[in-house]
């Protein structure tokens, strides 16, 4: 996207394909010296079997400037931990593979939920969170980025340019977020973003009203992109929510907890794909229907929290706004598509708008029956009050794991 518009609420960093890759990490390794740096990749057992983390692998062990990457694993028995152990073993960085499942690790779910701070659900909030509270534990590392470990485009420049942004001493930024087409298999990508959370944030600027934190979320280019570093010291503050609102979620928290002045998003890549979710149009428990739903929810309770007060006669007019605005901008897309050379299907394209459609309604009704919800998981900062423990034997528990299943 080699553009330099900005919008004016967040600052907006492009590709002008002006700098070289090694240039910009060998700065990246100068700001290393001082300012260190840690990579996060949450992931499931299954991924290691999948076609794109062997290759985000073999890019990450030639980036010169990572203190550590931290491996947050789930659904693995003992044996897949040890396989993910020899598999991860290969990285010349120093770096921890996470058993979220080993005796240890429950044990300290155990404890957790003693005083009532366990995570509600397991997924990829928990995975991320608790990757978090153990690099807050080494306290060696001024500077975090996570992406997902299913991107089938992945080279290293998508991690050079995330995170240069929080890496760089000299810029005000305390929260990167990445952005990126989601092209693939001659393909428009990305229906969630497309055809949910735009027309969504429209009709509701329609439908309550301007709210600086609509016009905030509409900055983003790629607001689900699971890709974003973060300088640590926000980190103990951060609440981390526990279902599929997880990329809101945070956008969410960066809003509440950093002026605008620190957000900034950047563009990471020119062609982005990964794994791409199931439809899932008769079980709203599963796929992109759950995932939209949840969008929905984090979306209705942020506004909530600000004053924006939600009844059913609200979510009905927000459900006939949205349509309207989401069959406008598919119109958009087909054609941006179309000159581009790739393909759309139209009608996929208008399923996905009606069952999201039906999801704005079904998240307005768990929202209203269920107003004292609270999905998110504690802050470390609430677990230390807690548990002034907790954080160191967390470390040790998966330093044990580590020695124990070498």
């Amino acid at each position: 996207m080699s553009d330099f518009h900005q919008n004016g609420n967040i600052t907006t960093l492009h590709n002008l394909r002006t700098r070289s890759l090694d240039d910009l990490e060998y700065e990246l390794q100068a700001f290393g010296e001082s300012r260190r740096i840690t990579l996060v990749l949450p992931c499931l057992y299954s991924e290691l079997e999948g076609p794109a983390l062997p290759n985000i692998l073999n890019e990450l062990k030639t980036v010169p400037y990572l203190h550590r990457i931290i491996v947050g694993l789930d659904q693995a028995d003992e044996a897949q931990f040890r396989h993910a152990r020899e598999f991860f073993s290969e990285l010349p960085q120093t770096h921890m593979v996470l058993w979220n499942e080993s005796p240890r690790m429950l044990a300290l779910g155990e404890r957790l939920k003693e005083h009532g701070l366990y995570p509600q659900e397991p997924g990829k909030g928990k995975n991320v969170w608790t990757c978090m509270g153990y690099l807050i534990a080494c306290a060696d590392s001024s500077v975090m980025a996570i992406h997902d470990c299913d991107i089938l485009t992945y080279d290293r420049s998508m991690l050079a340019s995330l995170v240069y942004p929080v890496a760089n001493p000299t810029f005000p930024y305390q929260m990167a977020k990445g952005y990126y087409p989601r092209i693939g298999e001659g393909k428009l990508n990305g229906r969630v973003t497309r055809l949910l959370v735009s027309p969504l944030l429209i009709a509701l600027k329609k439908v309550v009203g301007d709210r600086d934190y609509l016009d905030y979320l509409r900055s983003f280019r790629y607001p689900l992109s699971g890709e974003f570093a973060l300088r640590t010291q926000t980190l103990p503050d951060l609440r981390i929510p526990s279902d599929w609102g997880l990329e809101i979620g945070v956008l969410s928290e960066a809003w509440r907890n950093l002026a605008p002045q620190s957000v900034c998003q950047v563009e990471i890549s020119d062609a982005y794909d990964h794994k791409h979710q199931d439809l899932s149009e008769e079980d709203a428990s599963k796929g992109l229907s759950r995932m939209s739903t949840d969008i929905c929810k984090a979306i209705f309770r942020k506004l909530a929290s600000d004053g924006t007060v939600f009844t059913p006669n609200l979510f009905r007019t927000l459900k006939a706004t949205y349509y309207r605005q989401a069959l406008d901008l598919l119109e958009s897309y087909y054609n941006d598509a179309k000159m581009n050379g790739l393909r759309v299907d139209r009608h996929k394209e208008e399923k996905s708008v009606e069952l999201f459609a039906e999801n704005i309604i079904r998240a307005g009704q768990i929202f209203l029956e269920n107003p004292n919800e609270s999905p998110f998981i504690p802050t470390w900062n609430r677990v230390h009050a807690a548990d002034s423990a907790f954080l160191r034997d967390l470390k040790q528990a998966a330093n044990e794991d580590a020695a124990e299943f070498a």
